[in-house]
């Protein structure tokens, strides 16, 4: 994914005339004159038969206009907005569509919004032209609202994926919106820009009764997902119905925990295969779970218990990377180290080591990231084992969880030893990885790729770790 240039500066005294049939109304309403612009700055221009077809922002109002220059009277101009990234748009709405008069060069369209802030809209625009029946539109952009540094810019880029509708990323995404949450949770937090704080509760509403109620459902690391989002959401807003979901949680899990392979809770209600992601979250939620309830003892006890069996498990080989989970023989099954079981084990040793002190718990915490982040790296940078160019399916969201996870221990380290590689991974990914939407792909080391939520959640968990 490439970063696409902007155009040369332009001085247009005319606009058309056309408005959109449904007008947005932020600051200002759609159709406003450019001319009333205090700034023209432009992000992205294509070209057509010779012809400029170039996007322009307002960045203080958040609207933008399109412009076509060097072409001839006819050459037609409008924008497109979309709410959902670029994916779709209006058919048809060609906001602004005009055409150049005879005796010009060039013409441009009026002002419209990028946002609906009314509807919670977030949006994107680009510029399109059309000459002599061939038609070129520009990337996809936005003004800086709410994108004014890279963490914002993503966050806002992952929330032209959350459903106004069904509260959740991506439409249907069941684990992956709880990552997807936590990250912009998170990045609320690090960043300090409140503005999609309203998630938190439109997702616990719509939701809260879904599948098996409390965010519960027959798959315990689902569960256990859903469970550190409303941790999270309980400390960003104190209120208690977040922890109290965040316990039923905790408790659907452990009543899957039984006697195979020793111990463990199981992966899905109906077997008994013992897998590495839900016993770290297990791990991870029991643990941060007894840090925020006064006078605990149930839930600490219960932490200690699973790194006790965990450690015993065998799914730690020799080399210090976790494999996805334990064969009928209760063996290592030596599948795939996959990012994600390498990083939730971070996050819940941090919390384990907060709730008892035993400086024990960061030292196998710090064997098993230096680890990972050696094992891990291609081309100097975090690589999912079998990493493809789709951002779609659950494995895109696996980087996140990762890095989520280091990040968090390398906060409680006083000698913070992984945030020159922290910062590293998140510097290329930017670089390399990103489009004039500020969407990512899913190669931070740069690549052929195409963009959707899971690879937009993990970004945003880099450069929330990243700071």
């Amino acid at each position: 994914m490439t970063t696409l240039s902007g155009g040369a500066a332009l001085d247009l005294s005319a606009a058309g005339s056309a408005a959109a049939a449904t007008a947005v109304c932020n600051k200002f309403c759609d159709a406003r004159d450019p001319g009333l612009s205090g700034q023209d700055r432009q992000p992205v221009t294509v070209t057509l038969q010779s012809r400029s077809i170039t996007l322009h922002f307002d960045d203080t109002d958040a609207m933008g206009w399109a412009s076509i220059t060097k072409g001839a009277a006819g050459d037609e101009v409008w924008l497109d907005r979309s709410m959902d990234g670029g994916r779709t748009w209006a058919s048809g709405s060609k906001l602004g569509d005009t055409s150049v008069p005879a005796g010009n060069t060039g013409w441009r369209t009026l002002m419209y919004n990028v946002d609906d802030w009314n509807t919670q809209g977030v949006g994107a625009l680009r510029a399109c032209g059309q000459v002599a029946g061939s038609i070129a539109c520009t990337g996809w952009a936005r003004t800086t609202w709410n994108a004014g540094d890279r963490r914002t810019a993503a966050a806002t880029a992952l929330m032209m994926s959350f459903d106004r509708t069904t509260k959740l990323f991506g439409g249907n995404g069941w684990w992956t919106s709880a990552n997807a949450l936590t990250a912009i949770i998170d990045n609320v937090r690090v960043s300090g820009m409140g503005s999609y704080k309203y998630t938190i509760a439109d997702t616990y509403n719509k939701n809260i009764n879904a599948q098996g109620g409390n965010f519960t459902n027959e798959y315990l690391d689902d569960t256990g997902w859903w469970g550190l989002a409303w941790v999270d959401a309980y400390d960003m807003t104190g209120d208690s119905r977040y922890l109290a979901t965040a316990r039923a949680d905790a408790d659907h899990m452990y009543a899957n925990w039984n006697s195979t392979c020793g111990g463990g809770v199981r992966w899905n209600t109906n077997g008994n295969y013992k897998n590495a992601i839900t016993n770290e979250l297990f791990l991870s939620l029991t643990s941060a779970l007894h840090n925020r309830i006064a006078g605990d003892t149930s839930y600490l006890n219960k932490a200690k218990d699973e790194w006790a069996w965990f450690q015993k498990s065998g799914m730690i080989n020799g080399d210090h990377m976790i494999n996805d989970g334990l064969a009928d023989s209760c063996a290592n099954n030596a599948q795939t180290a996959w990012t994600y079981n390498q990083g939730v084990v971070l996050g819940g040793l941090t919390e384990l080591y907060r709730a008892t002190g035993d400086a024990g718990l960061l030292d196998s915490a710090r064997t098993l990231a230096n680890a990972s982040t050696v094992r891990l790296q291609s081309a100097g940078v975090l690589r999912e084992p079998g990493e493809g160019d789709s951002c779609t399916g659950d494995g895109p969201t696996f980087k996140g969880a990762y890095v989520r996870g280091l990040g968090k221990l390398n906060n409680q380290l006083s000698d913070h030893p992984y945030a020159s590689t922290l910062s590293s991974w998140a510097n290329s990914a930017y670089t390399k990885d990103r489009n004039t939407l500020d969407q990512y792909g899913p190669h931070w080391a740069g690549g052929n790729g195409s963009s959707d939520y899971g690879c937009q959640a993990s970004v945003l968990d880099l450069l929330n770790a990243a700071g």
